[in-house]
């Protein structure tokens, strides 16, 4: 589904922020890419998007990500941004979510009934016309996800999806990313957060894949996290004070 291969990325004359990088990510995974502020996890994402444009190879479904390709990549690929003002620009939240599919051809009929069946899933039918303004953080991280689903994406990509959320709006967030079918790379320091909606994590550190495997074997493994500059997860801390006591 996705192929890095051999990628390097830097900005100007300043280190290589992303040095040779390679990994493979199969249709349908739910990945997590972790990593230490500078690590390289924004910029993975910008070069998958062709957003930046660095060295190596990178394919998304077999189709080489270039300038040539763009607008293939980008209706395969969906971008849910860390802060939701910068991803939504209409003044309403039906405005926003047919502004995509439109684009793409669609009918408006066709549109709206993709518009509900989003809406229904994520639970959000009562903010269909709701001015983006007035909502709420949660709402706005909501909606923001559905704006991508209604252009019906093959891949997810999600920047800090959790990012300022209450506990309850984190929790319906976590619980929708967990349904979706979409092959999905998340991004996230709220490492609680990939523990509960990945299957495998991709551990970048010094622009370098430093690990990538198990979800739950990399979280729990105190000594590296912290080698990386990150912690456990806090439901493992606290289950390894468990069983201490």
């Amino acid at each position: 589904m996705i192929d890095f291969k051999d990628v390097s990325f830097q900005y100007g004359s300043d280190r290589k922020v992303i040095d040779h990088i390679s990994f493979h990510i199969e249709k349908g995974e739910s990945v997590g890419l972790i990593g230490a502020n500078g690590a390289g996890k924004s910029t993975i994402m910008k070069l998958l998007l062709g957003i930046l444009e660095g060295e190596g190879e990178i394919r998304i479904s077999d189709i080489p990500v270039n300038r040539k390709n763009l607008s293939q990549i980008r209706k395969i690929c969906g971008f849910v941004l860390q802060n939701a003002d910068d991803q939504m620009f209409m003044p309403t939240v039906y405005e926003d979510m047919i502004f995509g599919p439109k684009n793409y051809g669609l009918s408006k009929e066709e549109t709206d009934k993709k518009i509900d069946e989003v809406l229904q899933l994520l639970g959000i039918q009562d903010l269909k016309h709701r001015y983006n303004h007035k909502l709420s953080g949660g709402e706005k991280r909501m909606t923001a996800i559905a704006t991508v689903l209604a252009m019906e994406p093959e891949v997810l990509l999600m920047d800090e999806p959790s990012a300022a959320l209450d506990p309850y709006n984190r929790r319906m967030v976590i619980n929708i990313i967990k349904q979706l079918p979409q092959t999905k790379i998340i991004t996230s320091h709220d490492l609680d957060m990939i523990l509960d909606t990945c299957d495998r994590v991709i551990l970048l550190g010094n622009g370098k894949v430093v690990a990538d495997g198990e979800c739950r074997e990399i979280l729990a493994n105190r000594e590296l996290l912290e080698e990386n500059r990150l912690e456990l997860p806090l439901s493992l801390m606290y289950q390894k004070e468990k069983e201490l006591l």
